[in-house]
């Protein structure tokens, strides 16, 4: 699955894509930037609060070309890509820095913004040519997106197959039971109706978003674009569902061979163009990983989530590059994985949380270095929702985060109004991340809820609001420092 089948025209499209790409970068290069990762892994803030400290020079010490004074400035450039929507950065940070603050909307499509950086070279030979410039292109996308290029490589009764039997799985009866229902009732050599082709992508796609909520927190759920259809919703190449195998070749006009036929187009209209225009063009990747989600909802979740990660992972073009392999075709030579929502544990947890997503992504991450990628992992919160300290309880220290939970968030017997700050302790993340994949008993009772943004921002000297993080200026510097020397 590394290597994701193309065909000679995407691959001299992709080719052409580069070459055009590297013909408008002679002045400036550029570094594009894949964001991903499943949905509500923080990709929205994560790229807005990267935009806003880099375009108001915030402090980020852990970002070398700011702590050694090298980075002059930065700013928005003219949109690079006139077919690829811009990413709503000013209406995304209106949200995060308004009264009162609230989440942005989530990435439902792709999206993408240029940033131009100025900076003034360590390197003794360029730095006397004065500044130097470099784009910054970063491109959002969904990371259920992703898990729709391995369909690339199947064939609708794989596919069925595959997809039957993780509905069938015990962790998944009651959400795939009526979807599993009318299955067994269809008669799949009957002629084909739009009617019935529709009752069962309709019955599908409800089980895929039930497994998707918290209580479950499911992970590996492809076809992603019937979770986030996008302008495709209601047309033939997302209404089709999975079927057993037919007893013999099905008749082309059976409802079997419709559903088959509309999965090709799905893959041709939909999955290879994504991979060709988009995702073959990237340089860098970082993927965001909400794992305090999945340990919310158990061992089942997190054995998901590491299936769903190492999927995603071997879609990637990975391997070290050069700016003459780059003219012909990108590779990806940098990819971070990123704990995001770090803000949920005390600080002292957060090694533990690395640790965590070191083993969720190990066997991506080994494909990745085999290749001659360059991967790391950090625990991060790209905006701070909350703060720390401490409570005694029957006379011992508690680490506890401090924060306003949203409203309508539960713990125990308490729903929370949305207006009331309170201290969690939100326990004890344990020493062996192996624990995590094994039975629900030997799970840590944990509690993560969901926190409002921070209210009444700090501003800067030039009146700018001051967004926490933590760690975003070591991402930061991991994915462009080394391109700004």
């Amino acid at each position: 699955m590394a290597n994701l089948p193309t065909t000679i025209t995407d691959e001299l499209g992709i080719t052409l894509t580069n070459l055009a790409d590297a013909a408008t970068g002679t002045v400036a290069p550029t570094l594009r930037i894949g964001v991903t990762g499943l949905s509500r892994a923080g990709k929205t803030i994560f790229i807005t609060a990267l935009i806003h400290n880099l375009l108001t020079g915030a402090r980020l010490p852990g970002f070398a070309p700011m702590a050694e004074g090298r980075l002059i400035g930065a700013k928005l450039a003219e949109h690079p890509d006139n077919a690829t929507p811009r990413f709503a950065y000013e209406a995304h940070l209106a949200a995060l820095t308004g009264t009162p603050p609230h989440w942005p909307e989530s990435t439902r499509r792709i999206s993408q913004l240029r940033l131009t950086l100025r900076y003034q070279s360590n390197n003794w030979l360029w730095s006397r040519f004065g500044m130097s410039t470099l784009n910054l292109d970063i491109v959002d996308y969904p990371g259920e997106w992703l898990l729709d290029l391995p369909l690339l490589t199947q064939s609708y009764a794989q596919w069925s197959k595959e997809a039957l039997a993780l509905a069938g799985r015990p962790a998944r009866a009651s959400e795939a039971k009526p979807f599993l229902d009318l299955v067994a009732a269809t008669d799949a050599s009957a002629e084909a109706t739009d009617a019935a082709a529709e009752a069962l992508a309709a019955a599908f796609t409800h089980y895929l978003r039930q497994s998707k909520a918290d209580g479950r927190a499911l992970s590996t759920l492809p076809p992603g674009r019937f979770l986030m259809p996008g302008d495709l919703e209601g047309s033939p190449a997302l209404t089709f569902a999975p079927l057993p195998p037919p007893d013999s070749t099905p008749r082309s006009s059976s409802l079997h061979a419709m559903l088959e036929r509309r999965f090709e187009a799905y893959k041709n209209i939909v999955v290879r163009p994504f991979f060709r225009d988009h995702f073959a063009r990237l340089d860098r990747q970082i993927v965001l990983v909400d794992a305090l989600r999945a340990l919310n909802a158990g061992p089942e979740a997190v054995a998901d989530l590491e299936t769903a990660l190492t999927s995603v992972l071997a879609c990637f073009r990975q391997g070290a590059s050069n700016p003459i392999s780059r003219l012909f075709t990108r590779r990806i030579d940098k990819i971070l994985f990123a704990a995001t929502k770090a803000d949920l544990l005390h600080h002292t947890s957060h090694p533990r949380l690395e640790a965590i997503l070191n083993r969720l992504v190990a066997n991506a991450a080994r494909r990745a270095k085999f290749a001659g990628t360059e991967t790391r992992s950090l625990a991060i919160a790209a905006v701070r929702a909350t703060r720390e300290g401490t409570v005694r309880d029957n006379g011992d220290t508690l680490d506890t985060i401090i924060g306003t939970p949203e409203a309508g968030q539960q713990l125990g017997d308490t729903t929370y109004d949305g207006k009331t700050e309170i201290a969690l302790f939100p326990g004890d993340l344990p020493e062996n991340p192996e624990s995590l994949f094994k039975t629900v008993e030997s799970t840590p009772q944990l509690n993560f809820l969901r926190f409002l943004p921070p209210a009444d921002l700090p501003r800067s000297e030039t009146g700018d609001p001051v967004l926490p993080h933590i760690r975003l200026d070591r991402a930061l510097d991991y994915l462009i420092g080394d391109r700004m020397q």
